[in-house]
């Protein structure tokens, strides 16, 4: 964050400002669509080019944020949100934004620095719908960015601008991983003590906590007719939690702990939202009976999982898995 408050003003002190060919009246990025970070991972300092300028955006670590909503933050030139334009005297490229130590040419002939207004970022899922099982994943996020009553202290003085479209940036995420350990008879796993069943693997579990017991009952459903029961907020609550990287895998006893241990970390929980009449938000289970074994097959039907604003669905029909038990209730 340090190097690109740097960066952003290195080439105030290397390069004075001069009469160059070329002259800006108004700033116009308009027909420019694709903005970059200098680090993908940060997005501390965000740009858009053109063959002979730059508009650079600098923000704190955080400001760009993976959910959808809208935030707004006030520029503050010598602060933490920080606008400039600059132009120069020949083509511009990334290395003159983002290298550690900026090439002497081409040079700034024209610096333009946001001295008041705000920033305003409206955020955007962009989601994959392409499966045919009626699942979506999210993909990335669109955060679309407008200055406010910004403020530009250039060389001939102020420039108001009301409104000024910056343009969109977008972020990458890998889709939601929902595979499940490898297991030939599709088991899901139940944990004694408490009552929930999941499924997992290394980086992920999927859970329902506090299932209904009605739904395991050892007795065979009849043919298409499986048991139900909603998703409430006491009842067959579904979560999908994944482990932050480094921090160690997702182990049963991990899961099934009556409190859940420090490693691995947790770095996402989604939530299953609560039922919508028999439309969505349901536990399905259907029990088959072979030798005095009970074969519960768990189907979550229609289930959306969110988190803050954001929200994707599971699938029109998603198997978590196979609960088998013996003898009677």
């Amino acid at each position: 964050m340090k190097k690109y408050a740097a960066l952003l003003f290195f080439a105030l002190f290397l390069n004075g400002c001069d009469d160059g060919d070329l002259t800006v009246d108004k700033i116009n990025f308009a027909e420019v669509t694709d903005s970059q970070a200098c680090d993908p991972e940060t997005n501390t300092l965000i740009y858009k080019l053109k063959s002979q300028e730059a508009l650079l955006l600098q923000m704190p670590e955080g400001a760009i944020k993976n959910d959808q909503g809208t935030e707004i933050y006030t520029i503050d030139a010598n602060g933490s949100y920080r606008v400039v334009y600059r132009a120069y005297d020949g083509t511009v490229a990334t290395a003159n934004i983002c290298g550690a130590i900026p090439p002497t040419t081409p040079r700034v002939t024209e610096e333009w620095i946001g001295v008041e207004g705000l920033i305003e970022i409206e955020t955007t899922q962009l989601v994959d719908t392409s499966a045919t099982d009626g699942s979506t994943r999210i993909k990335g996020y669109e955060h679309s960015i407008i200055f406010r009553n910004i403020s530009f202290q250039k060389p001939a003085g102020i420039q108001v601008e009301p409104e000024f479209v910056f343009g969109t940036y977008n972020t990458n995420i890998t889709p939601a991983n929902l595979t499940f350990r490898t297991d030939p008879n599709n088991a899901a796993y139940e944990c004694q003590d408490i009552k929930k069943v999941y499924n997992y693997n290394n980086t992920f579990y999927l859970s329902i906590d506090d299932i209904d017991p009605k739904l395991l009952v050892n007795e065979a459903t009849p043919s298409n007719e499986p048991r139900t029961s909603p998703i409430t907020a006491t009842q067959n609550k579904v979560f999908y939690k994944t482990a932050k990287e480094g921090t160690g895998s997702i182990t049963p006893a991990f899961i099934c702990a009556a409190v859940q241990p420090s490693a691995p970390a947790i770095e996402e929980t989604w939530t299953g939202q609560l039922a919508v009449g028999n439309q969505s938000g349901i536990i399905e289970v259907t029990t088959t009976v072979t030798a005095g074994v009970f074969t519960h097959t768990i189907v979550l039907r229609n289930v959306i999982l969110e988190k803050g604003k954001s929200s994707f669905k599971l699938g029109n029909s998603f198997l978590l898995g196979k609960i088998v038990r013996t003898g009677t209730n």
